[in-house]
């Protein structure tokens, strides 16, 4: 993984205090995992950023991302802060989630991410790569992103996925466990699937 510059790690330190202020006004992460959040929200998105370096050899500059139902900001936030040269769009149907995003990136600075309350078929730019966190089943998800992504869909899963990696639409994905980059016993049970479409 990439080194943190001073600022980087401002932001991701502010991230929990914010967070926990946010929640008490609009509910975007449930009230019992709020104090998990460096484990269950962070590092469970930056399980990506491992994978993007691991595997694609890192985001070149420039690259485009969109986050399909964000929510809060996960795994958006996370990733615009480790990587401040790749631009993010971050897009969900639930308004006051993204208020809070955006509220959130505003708060720490972030100059490479955009919000917008919205369902992927409505944005009608095209990115290099799409990602998201437990959003829908992936041939679903699959279906909506190919249409506006050049490059792949990267997102982060747990369980059983065998009935969502049957589908011909879903050959071809990488299944990726988080185990091998994070120890926590959390992460167990937990993948990060890459389809590409190139």
């Amino acid at each position: 993984m990439r080194d943190l510059s001073e600022k980087q790690k401002q932001q991701f330190d502010a991230l929990p205090a914010l967070y926990t202020d946010w929640n008490a006004k609009i509910n975007v992460i449930s009230r019992k995992d709020i104090d998990q959040l460096e484990l269950h929200h962070v590092q469970h998105s930056l399980a990506i950023a491992h994978f993007v370096e691991d595997k694609l050899g890192g985001w070149k500059s420039g690259t485009t991302v969109v986050d399909v139902g964000c929510g809060g900001g996960f795994p958006g936030i996370p990733l615009a802060i480790m990587y401040p040269e790749v631009r993010f769009l971050l897009v969900d149907r639930i308004g006051k989630k993204v208020k809070v995003a955006q509220a959130v990136a505003d708060a720490i600075g972030l100059q490479n991410v955009e919000t917008r309350h919205a369902g992927i078929e409505e944005v009608k730019q095209s990115f290099d790569y799409a990602v998201s966190r437990a959003v829908m089943n992936l041939p679903d998800l699959l279906k909506l992103v190919k249409r506006c992504t050049r490059s792949g869909l990267i997102c982060l899963k747990g369980g059983d996925l065998s009935e969502e990696l049957a589908p011909s639409i879903a050959r071809g994905t990488v299944v990726e466990p988080i185990s091998q980059w994070l120890s926590d016993a959390y992460f167990e049970t937990k993948f990060v699937l890459y389809t590409p479409f190139k």
